[in-house]
């Protein structure tokens, strides 16, 4: 995952520039240069910084202007390092092209000054003047109004943190923008309130959504080697203890149906797969769910169950800000005495990653229908515990709505057949408080988990792509 690439626009008044020459503390723009130097060099150890200088005339912001639009940054930090100009900020506000931005005041730990009529101290007094800067700037930001302008203030290691937050959404947006949504083969007829509007998708949140065929799986799973099949297989049985009921044929077929799924994705070059895994014509063709996503750790595509495309395009969000393993879930029922919940979700779901339970087991959900390898087994897995970010994602008409929070996954034992689970408490909240105020948002019944707390950057992409964001 590369870094966030964030451009540094900072300001400061070529009037201010020679005052304090041969000071103690040397001149304005040499303490204003090792200020942006220290800057620069902290933020660079977790961003990419695209610094073009520090801002003192109207040139200056043409030349950061073009150098940002050259290197695509992510977003840009807006600071003033003391009083300046404002038209060299009124550029940028008029000419840089649509990017998230972050306006910062930045502060100092502390302030002590001693009597200014000495030229090294009045020097000093200037540079501490951003909170002025600061101020005459958030008048011509209100003028401008541009879209994804947050705003923040805190001394530097505190707007760094708030930096690496603002810059991993945005360079999750950017990615959005460049990324390919495979939907196979349909919405979700039996739960329509995870329906979204694929004009809406591309517009609103960044990829191209493509219908991916049942046809096309079943060609690409028989296209499957039969000695990869069995290797991959050999493999799984030997990483996971298999139950005794457990089908050896249709332990084979659930094995092929996955790595069929996983390179018909690849394919079409689809960064999210949303499987419609309820859909009958899928059962009917290939006489199973796949059940053994992902089958290898070089699948990099994100797969998702029951066709919801909202609850999906969470689920990839959360890869691309945390990077590590996503599962996703529905809330199946509340324990009152321990304010717990318990919640999993049957079909593709990430059982390798560490510290969670994991063995093969039968789908007993359809193991007595008709399809040919009913009660094929899956990876059947109990999630790690910890902390996790918790999040939905769905559209309510003209927008997208989106809810976020945390909860703490606690230690289980697999005990719900067919459904990959854990247990759960909510963090800052009651269950009953919890789920009371998700229907009062309208939702639906499907959330995805990763673990840590990423619920800045959460809301912050969800800001930067126009949702309404709720935090739970």
């Amino acid at each position: 995952m590369r870094k966030p690439r964030v451009g540094f626009f900072l300001l400061a008044p070529a009037t201010f520039r020679k005052i304090g020459e041969g000071t103690a503390r040397g001149s304005y723009a040499q303490r204003k240069d090792a200020e942006a130097r220290q800057m620069v060099e902290t933020a660079s150890a977790s961003l990419e910084v695209i610094f073009p200088g520090i801002i003192y005339e109207t040139d200056d912001a043409r030349r950061a202007i073009r150098e940002f639009v050259q290197a695509e940054v992510d977003c840009v930090l807006v600071s003033h390092l003391s009083w300046a100009h404002d038209f060299a900020l009124n550029r940028f506000l008029r000419d840089m092209p649509p990017v998230p931005v972050l306006y910062a005041w930045r502060m100092r730990e502390s302030v002590s000054l001693g009597d200014t009529h000495d030229e090294d101290e009045f020097c000093e007094y200037l540079c501490c003047g951003g909170l002025v800067g600061a101020l005459e700037g958030s008048g011509d930001a209100a003028r401008y109004a541009r879209p994804m302008f947050e705003m923040a203030s805190g001394t530097w290691p505190e707007l760094l943190a708030r930096l690496e937050h603002f810059a991993n959404a945005a360079r999750a947006r950017a990615q959005l923008k460049e990324s390919r949504v495979g939907l196979l083969a349909s919405y979700n007829e039996i739960m329509w309130s995870t329906y979204v509007d694929p004009y809406s998708v591309f517009m609103r949140v960044g990829p191209e959504l493509n219908f991916l065929s049942v046809a096309e799986l079943c060609d690409q799973i028989a296209a499957v080697p039969e000695d990869e099949v069995r290797a991959k297989a050999e493999e799984l049985s030997r990483r996971y203890p298999m139950r005794p009921e457990v089908d050896g044929e249709k332990f084979i077929a659930s094995v092929r149906a996955t790595m069929g799924m996983e390179r018909q994705a690849a394919a079409h070059r689809s960064d999210l797969l949303v499987l419609n895994d309820v859909d009958s014509i899928l059962f009917e063709k290939v006489g199973l769910r796949p059940g053994f996503y992902p089958t290898d750790e070089s699948v990099k595509t994100v797969v998702v169950p029951e066709g919801d495309v909202g609850a999906g395009l969470a689920a990839y969000m959360l890869r691309l800000l945390a990077g590590g393993h996503v599962h996703f879930i529905e809330p199946f029922h509340v324990d009152l005495p321990s304010d717990t919940f318990e919640g999993g979700h049957a079909g593709p779901n990430d059982y390798t990653c560490p510290g969670g339970q994991t063995q093969i087991a039968p789908d007993v959900r359809f193991a007595k229908t008709k399809y040919r390898y009913a009660g094929a087994p899956f990876a059947w897995h109990v999630f790690p515990s910890g902390l996790h970010t918790m999040v939905h994602l769905s559209q309510h008409n003209d927008r997208f709505v989106m809810a976020v929070g945390l909860v703490e996954s606690l230690p289980q034992q697999p005990h719900l057949a067919t459904y990959c689970h854990g247990r759960f408490r909510p963090v800052g909240t009651t269950c009953r408080e919890l789920f009371d105020r998700l229907m009062r948002i309208g939702v639906t019944q499907h959330y995805v988990l990763t673990a840590g707390d990423v619920t800045e950057a959460a809301l912050d992409l969800g800001h930067l792509l126009g949702f309404e964001c709720h935090r739970l």
